[in-house]
């Protein structure tokens, strides 16, 4: 979740997994998932710089698997179509 700043001056705390795109014209537009637009004061690089500090605070918190870990690579087999 970001915080952001609506052209009215109130605070808007959006999921920053929902931002799908921005536009800056002159504010800055943004585009979820869901079909919603917001449209806020912060420039799109201060938003981009929120989601990056965002994302690294979550993804350190989180206990990582790596999916093929302890798997081992067999010999090439030959294709069989069924």
């Amino acid at each position: 979740m970001v915080k952001l700043e609506k052209l009215n001056g109130t605070m808007i705390i959006v999921n920053a997994e929902l931002i799908e795109s921005m536009e800056a014209a002159p504010d800055t537009v943004l585009n979820l998932a869901t079909g919603n637009r917001f449209i806020v004061k912060n420039p799109v690089d201060e938003v981009v710089a929120k989601i990056i500090e965002y994302r690294k605070k979550v993804y350190s918190e989180c206990k990582c698997v790596n999916p093929i870990a302890g798997f081992e690579k067999k010999e090439d087999r030959p294709f069989h179509k069924s």
